[in-house]
């Protein structure tokens, strides 16, 4: 039987952020499924380690797609005109790269990567 290939992208809820996410990772890592955790604003979430009801709600969430879809991929996004973290672009950028921090420190043996949405929708891997 032919797996399917599973990628995980920590995402915000805003609609607008959703296909251009999906439609990117299908592309770039040849996926055929994207498993989206989203909260609002998950790179302020995930950089400041709320450990309130957010940061063990999507560690778990991460954790089930890793487990049971095989995902080796886990992306952080922040996007312009956010209406959870309504942060600028520099200040988005940096909580992303902090969020990157976080979610390594939770032990997962996978790739993380950061990714920006613009003001035109268009994703932006961040190095």
């Amino acid at each position: 039987m032919n797996e399917k290939k599973f990628v995980t992208a920590i995402n915000c809820i805003d609609g607008r952020v959703q296909i251009p996410i999906i439609e990117w990772l299908k592309h770039e890592y040849k996926a055929d499924y994207v498993d989206m955790i989203t909260e609002p604003g998950p790179n302020k979430i995930l950089s400041e380690q709320r450990f309130g009801l957010d940061t063990p709600s999507i560690k778990k969430k991460v954790e089930i797609s890793l487990k049971k879809h095989n995902s080796k991929i886990i992306a952080v996004v922040g996007h312009h005109d956010c209406a959870g973290n309504p942060a600028d672009k520099q200040i988005q950028m940096r909580q992303i790269k902090d969020s990157i921090d976080t979610i390594k420190s939770w032990g997962f043996n996978v790739q993380i990567i950061g990714l920006w949405i613009d003001e035109n929708w268009k994703v932006h891997k961040i190095v």
